[in-house]
């Protein structure tokens, strides 16, 4: 065969495409284990960070999440569970995404910190360059936040990433009202001069106001489609409450 022809040129080309096309299948899927399991290890440290557990190894990360999450489920927009976990909560919840999540299939973390009983849900929205996420720990009253921990996939550095890089501002969110009294969420993101409510609102990021926008719209959205869960939790909190009462 003529090697300067063009039959011979198109056809070691073809070769050599289907040649690399499958070789990088190849290394793809034989990678495709760990990979898998180092991005639910980061799943599961972003979690912890969430109920301010940080700076853990990697084993000490996933004996951690395996000992305090009791278990993981998913429930709709009425708060009523659709699949149920186990225990270490890999399983349910953990399963889903961001799509999930715009289809109304809400992930809920059950979890037990020091003896008390705590709820991280997942949140996502837009900031200023693309998609936002967090995971936000909710306290026993349903109602006030244990702690939080926010991402992003393309912020600036220094500016709007600082919503991931900033453990202060992180803990900012510790403490603050989520639910008002008609049982709408309150809690927010304001430039510092207008916060008017501290025990709901949070000082935005320092020249990140679009960013900072994305979160507060993150918070509001998320919380109204976890109000329901909320709110059973609540009830049937007091319910057992008042049963104890009776009891003694």
């Amino acid at each position: 065969m003529n090697k300067n022809s063009n039959t011979y040129i198109i056809a070691y080309s073809c070769i050599m495409v289907v040649v690399v096309a499958f070789l990088l299948a190849f290394v793809s899927s034989s990678l495709k284990p760990a990979q898998d399991v180092n991005v639910a290890l980061d799943k599961k440290k972003q979690i912890l960070a969430a109920l301010n557990i940080r700076n853990l190894s990697d084993q000490e990360s996933a004996e951690q999440y395996a000992k305090v999450v009791d278990r993981d489920a998913v429930i709709n927009a009425d708060g009523k569970e659709i699949a149920k976990g186990g225990k270490g909560g890999e399983t349910a919840g953990f399963l889903l995404n961001s799509v999930d999540y715009k289809a109304g299939k809400l992930a809920v973390y059950y979890c037990t910190v020091d003896g008390k009983h705590k709820f991280v849900v997942p949140v996502y929205g837009m900031g200023l360059w693309g998609p936002i996420w967090g995971y936000i720990a909710v306290n026993e009253d349903c109602n006030t936040i244990y702690g939080a921990y926010f991402n992003h996939e393309g912020e600036t550095a220094g500016l709007g990433a600082e919503i991931k890089d900033s453990k202060a501002w992180q803990d900012l969110f510790r403490g603050k009202t989520i639910y008002g009294a008609d049982g709408k969420p309150v809690i927010k993101v304001k430039k510092a001069s207008e916060v008017k409510d501290k025990s709901c609102e949070v000082d935005a990021v320092t020249g990140a106001t679009l960013t900072s926008v994305g979160v507060s719209d993150m918070l509001q959205e998320g919380f109204a489609k976890y109000r329901k869960l909320f709110a059973g939790q609540t009830s049937q909190t007091e319910a057992n409450d008042a049963g104890d009462g009776e009891k003694k």
